[in-house]
């Protein structure tokens, strides 16, 4: 049976879902959960549009999920390893649901594929679709040592989390700066950054901050941690130009997967294949190719 995602409570129903579809090296190819409650609380999610989100169930049980991450344009596809069937359903629902629309009438949809889902390849291929490369979605992971001591840095830096401190203003300053946006950050999008911490499982204790000399934060790493699956996921990522090439970026993820290690963790996750990424440790999974088809 079909359903639209209801209000915010619908949230868990997804959460759970995702949970429990996991398999160890993400090999069923679904979001991780962490993927769903990073977007769900970001500051630029559109809200408004989370009743056309399509939910399939079976027996009381969710069968399957067609989403967006932040707003409409994109689609992903998710569903129980029994229920892959349903995915040319669920991609004429996002078409129907999910298209974002410019003002002239023109719509467009990113469809994600699995680089190893040949069958629903064939389905978006006959629909019309036309591969994107520059907006596909790697998975890597990062397979953890044995515990090791927290991460240092040198030169009057020091490593800590948001536990330490959670000053609203230093978090939204290096996400600003550490993203390449000019100038300082407006005070407006504090109170985003405040969302951004409003997820039921974001921890301060596993938010890790690199902080200079003067107590700015200059570079951050948010990593969640899955304690049913114990794995960590780490998204956002970001250091001020100011302070780039001095190893802090490496640290703060470095610790953040080090917590989540102490916690339980054997692989931590990343959704990208970066060469930052890949210095560190991490390895490419697969990738969720993107697919783009027009509309008039």
């Amino acid at each position: 049976m079909l359903r639209h995602l209801g209000a915010l409570d619908d949230f868990d129903v997804v959460s759970d879902f995702l949970t429990g579809l996991y398999l160890p090296g993400n090999r069923d190819g679904n979001w991780l959960q962490p993927v769903w409650e990073y977007g769900y609380a970001h500051p630029w999610f559109d809200e408004s549009s989370v009743s056309r989100i399509g939910i399939w169930e079976d027996g009381g049980q969710v069968a399957g999920g067609a989403t967006y991450e932040l707003r409409l344009g994109e689609a992903f596809f998710h569903t129980q390893p029994d229920y892959e069937h349903l995915k040319p359903e669920m991609l004429e629902y996002a078409e129907h649901n999910l298209v974002a629309t410019d003002g002239g009438g023109e719509g467009t949809l990113k469809a994600f594929v699995n680089d190893f889902d040949d069958a629903f390849e064939a389905v978006v291929t006959t629909r019309g679709y036309a591969r994107r490369p520059d907006c596909d979605r790697p998975m890597s992971q990062f397979e953890l040592p044995d515990l090791s001591p927290p991460i240092r840095v040198a030169g009057g830096f020091r490593v800590q989390s948001l536990a330490d401190e959670n000053d609203l203003r230093k978090v939204h300053r290096v996400l600003h700066r550490g993203f390449n946006h000019p100038g300082e950050p407006p005070d407006d999008g504090i109170e985003g950054r405040r969302k951004m911490q409003s997820g039921p499982h974001h921890r301060k204790d596993l938010t890790i901050v690199a902080v200079a000399q003067n107590g700015d934060y200059v570079s951050y790493c948010g990593m969640w941690y899955d304690a049913v699956n114990q794995f960590g996921y780490v998204e956002p990522v970001a250091t001020d130009p100011d302070y780039r090439r001095r190893g802090l970026g490496s640290a703060v993820v470095l610790e953040g997967i080090r917590r989540c290690g102490e916690l339980g963790a054997t692989v931590a996750y990343v959704g990208t294949d970066k060469p930052f990424y890949l210095s560190l440790g991490f390895k490419r999974l697969f990738t969720q190719n993107c697919w783009v088809k027009h509309f008039s």
